[in-house]
């Protein structure tokens, strides 16, 4: 197989640690790529034996890193073949047996047929997937999938699969068993698109949304190792291989590199451009936040427009859209210091409308911008764990690419200037109406004499278990409401998402009645504490 420069990697089908949770959607193998300290989840039909394309892989590829992964897939096959002279042995049987049953009747052409959908079709049946699928990229000799190639070519038994996948089968080697070549799945772009960004992380991902006519979205991924999960509207969604993983392997662009505003978000976000070797020049309204970053490496700008005239990217992140508009448009502003070819990045979360405005002012002045709104707190922003809505000029976040793989795990584009706005407000809609509602529910356990504990412990046991609900209702148990995502910053966001369903004439109840318990958490002095502080507006 083959995505952009991504080559085919030898590894070994391993068992994930136990705290790892399978990925939903098609089937896949926890995977350990020889040579390297990766591993993924990667979907069955992204494997091939390693025998029958050992030559193959070989040829395409030539660097030291792979030459060491062949001798240890090697050293691994020498210790362990003796051990598989047995299961050899049987292989050859099922092989006899399956070629005489061939040899019968025209229905072998039928089983053929059935075993090579076996890993595209046995999975759906129990899940209830549609009729669509998701393409692997073609190989230069054909469009058949890996899984299908594989097949193909080799005539090998189909090696036993870990227990927990007793449905499923891949096609492997006959000497060794779970050694395969693992390849990447990816999604054709149209002839438009350019090609991936480089230096690309493995455990980051680039999300490419081509806004077409067509009711379906598409995707790119621009990554080394990822799992797709195609739900049954055929859509799809891209997660991340490894969220444990550290950004070890950027590296950082040589563009001089400004950021505006070190609160609870871009205080993380600085911290990891640094650590990732970038050269990152600090502003913040009151500049004693600069000062710890100073001592890290960073330089020290006096105002926004030196920032931005000193350095060729800037990125800002600042609380809400009047901020964000005086940073741009103030005295000694961020458009003082545009000129052709600098480059504007703002983080916060704002408006459409507001962005819009700002893009075009920058745009005037032959300025470069992008709107890169980011999902997550701060304790997601110190990890660099964050995920990035961008939109607008699409060459910017490419080149902010090492950037964007410093400071979070996925990125996502969207289009044309304003979708970024709208889909993060959607989101943080989605996230502070939830918040309320977790609220709710342990001040009415408490009233009506039930342990909020046991209610946590319940819902951790459920499908609604999630990080975020175990934080908050721990935040909530424990009393401590340390801002991790200001709560005068969810209820901005709650209001400004049902702006944005009056200005298109959309109903948004359940974000009106959470914005109001906000606002009466707001009156109770909880604007500096985090958002679970809402639980407070309960209380009689």
């Amino acid at each position: 197989g083959k995505l952009g420069r991504y080559p085919p990697w030898p590894g070994k089908i391993v068992n994930p640690p136990k705290d790892l949770k399978k990925p939903r959607g098609k089937k896949c193998f926890f995977v350990k790529f020889f040579g390297t300290e990766d591993h993924a989840w990667i979907k069955v039909e992204q494997l091939k034996p390693y025998h029958p394309h050992k030559e193959e892989m070989i040829k395409i590829n030539k660097g030291k890193r792979f030459q060491q992964a062949v001798d240890a897939v090697e050293e691994f096959l020498r210790k362990t073949k003796g051990k598989d002279q047995a299961s050899s042995h049987n292989s050859n049987e099922e092989k006899n047996r399956r070629n005489s049953s061939e040899e019968r009747g025209k229905q072998s052409a039928g089983e053929e047929k059935r075993k090579a959908s076996l890993s595209e079709g046995k999975s759906k049946k129990g899940t209830g997937e549609g009729k669509k699928r998701v393409s692997s990229v073609s190989s230069e000799r054909g469009s058949k999938s890996p899984l299908k190639r594989a097949q193909d070519q080799s005539p090998r038994k189909r090696g036993r699969p870990p227990k927990d996948e007793k449905d499923l089968t891949i096609p492997e080697s006959s000497t060794v068993k779970r050694v395969m070549t693992g390849t990447v799945a990816g999604f054709k772009w149209p002839p438009s698109v350019s090609e991936p960004v480089k230096d690309s992380d493995p455990h980051f991902h680039h999300l490419l949304l081509s806004q077409t006519e067509k009711p379906a979205v598409c995707y790119q991924a621009i990554t080394k190792k990822l799992k797709v999960c195609e739900e049954e509207t055929g859509s799809t969604s891209i997660q991340a291989a490894d969220s444990t993983a550290v950004n070890g392997s950027i590296t950082p662009t040589d563009k001089k590199i400004g950021f505006l505003g070190l609160g609870l978000m871009g205080s993380g976000i600085v911290s990891n451009l640094l650590k990732m070797g970038h050269t990152v020049t600090v502003w913040n309204r009151t500049a004693e936040k600069c000062d710890l970053f100073i001592q890290e490496g960073a330089r020290l700008g006096r105002t926004p427009a030196e920032v931005v005239s000193t350095c060729d990217i800037t990125f800002a992140c600042v609380s809400d859209p009047k901020a964000a508009k005086d940073l741009v448009l103030g005295p000694s502003g961020v458009l003082q210091g545009i000129r052709p070819g600098k480059c504007y990045v703002d983080m916060s979360t704002v408006d459409a409308d507001t962005v819009t405005e700002l893009a075009q002012v920058i745009v005037s002045r032959g300025g470069r911008f992008l709107e890169a709104p980011v999902s997550g707190n701060q304790q997601l922003s110190n990890d660099g764990m964050l995920v990035i809505l961008a939109a607008g000029d699409r060459g910017l976040y490419e080149d902010c690419s090492s950037c964007f793989q410093a400071m979070g795990k996925t990125s996502f584009f969207l289009g044309e200037v304003g979708n970024a706005a709208k889909m993060m407000l959607i989101v943080n809609m989605v996230q502070g109406s939830f918040m309320a509602t977790i609220a709710e529910g342990l001040t009415l356990a408490q009233v009506t004499g039930q342990s909020q504990q046991t209610l946590l412990d319940i819902l951790n046991q459920g499908q609604l278990a999630s990080i975020f609900l175990d934080q908050k209702c721990q935040n909530i148990l424990q009393g401590n409401f340390k801002p991790d995502f200001y709560l005068k910053y969810i209820q901005k966001d709650l209001r400004l998402a049902i702006a944005l369903g009056d200005s298109v004439n959309h109903p948004t109840p359940m974000a009106a009645a959470a914005n109001e318990v906000y606002k009466r958490a707001k009156a109770l002095d909880q604007s500096d504490n985090d958002m679970s502080a809402v639980y407070r507006a309960y209380i009689h």
